[in-house]
């Protein structure tokens, strides 16, 4: 069998550090953005993986083609135009007053260049986008006000990641367990799988977190 080893990854957005176990020199990089989406709550069309230098590396290469060894550092950027990089940041760290301005509600002072070219229902859907994105990090991250503001004004929480993950999966992931709450109590959906087959009580039970899926389990959805 072959070796699995850690590596770090660094999000530069926030600056933050994360352990990824469990890789191997034939994981692909594809692969690796899916597990990727739950560990850092960057939904897997925003990831942009470097190492050593600022080319992004292919998808479908593995850790051996980029000579990727253990207890390297990968880097983590998200697309910035559009102000994606702005928007992930503020999510991240739950900052509700920042989120406001950057396009995540219908009614938001937020905009950028892009969104000025765009007609009344592309904007409907550019705001929805957003706040999806947003939703799904602050969750993530257990930024339960945070997670609150986007629903009253809008947020889709049944919406899902290009992986078919909605904001549920990734709490019930990383135990955020008044997020669960939260989410249920809004109508979410706990039995829906994602593209991989995994619905939110399973991803808790494989991501050993005990609490949430019971809270999971009891859910009649």
């Amino acid at each position: 069998p072959l070796r699995t080893f850690s590596i770090q990854l660094c999000l530069v957005e926030t600056a933050e550090i994360f352990s990824v176990p469990q890789c191997q020199n034939d994981l692909t990089l594809k692969k690796l953005k899916s597990h990727l989406e739950l560990l850092t709550g960057i939904p897997f069309h925003f990831q942009r993986l470097q190492y050593l230098d600022e080319a992004d590396l292919p998808d479908e290469s593995t850790f051996k083609d980029n000579d990727i060894v253990p207890g390297g550092r990968i880097k983590m950027r998200t697309w910035r135009h559009d102000g994606w990089g702005h928007l992930v940041a503020a999510a991240a760290e739950g900052d509700t007053d920042k989120l406001a301005h950057l396009g995540v509600t219908e009614d938001s002072a937020g905009t950028t260049p892009n969104a000025e070219l765009l007609g009344p229902e592309q904007k409907k859907d550019w705001v929805a986008h957003r706040a999806f994105v947003a939703l799904f990090i602050a969750i993530h991250r257990g930024h339960i006000e945070t997670a609150k503001f986007l629903l009253i004004n809008g947020a889709d929480l049944h919406a899902k990641t290009p992986l078919g993950r909605t904001a549920l999966h990734v709490a019930a992931a990383m135990g955020r367990c008044d997020c669960i709450e939260l989410l249920l109590s809004w109508g979410a959906q706990a039995l829906v799988p994602d593209d991989e087959g995994e619905t939110a009580v399973s991803l808790a039970r494989l991501w050993g977190q005990k609490q949430s899926q019971d809270i999971l389990s009891r859910s009649p959805r």
